[in-house]
């Protein structure tokens, strides 16, 4: 399988960096199956504009979890996750908050909507994915190939 990153610069060996905001699945190697999406990723990178290309070989004995689609668990996954509490997978694969499904979500974790009134507004975005490595033996599941500037 085929997986893209999209940075500021070519990255040929992926590393975990806990710094930052909480992300989606927490902390981890970021990476998407949509070259598309990496490309969008790259684009909002100051300076320069890289996708790294990357084989995935998982890995059987690793602990993943997986959301096919936005379900009420991915939900609360991604809530807990944004609130800085710690899971204990390899790796995690499923749907991304892009910039305006964060704001339902950030809407929703400060009670200002439903859950239901969530469900709602997400219903029509387009289709997104993200898996994350968050461990250093899940990276170990990637092999680089190239890397390329837009």
């Amino acid at each position: 399988m085929k997986l893209y990153h999209g940075s500021n610069v070519p990255v040929k060996i992926p590393e975990i960096r806990a710094v930052g905001f909480y992300k989606d699945f927490g902390y981890g190697f970021y990476c998407t199956a949509i070259e598309k999406q990496a490309r969008r990723w790259a684009l909002i990178k100051r300076p320069g504009h890289v996708v790294s290309v990357y084989d995935y070989n998982p890995d059987e004995d690793l602990k993943l979890l997986s959301f096919p689609s936005m379900t009420e668990e991915w939900l609360d996954f991604v809530v807990d996750c944004r609130r800085g509490i710690q899971h204990n997978y390899d790796v995690v694969e499923g749907p991304m908050v892009d910039d305006t499904i964060w704001d339902y979500v950030e809407d929703f974790i400060a009670g200002n909507i439903t859950r239901e009134a969530f469900w709602v507004l997400v219903k029509f975005k387009y289709p997104t994915h993200q898996l994350v490595f968050c461990t250093d033996r899940a990276l170990q599941s990637l092999s680089y190939e190239k890397s390329y500037a837009l």
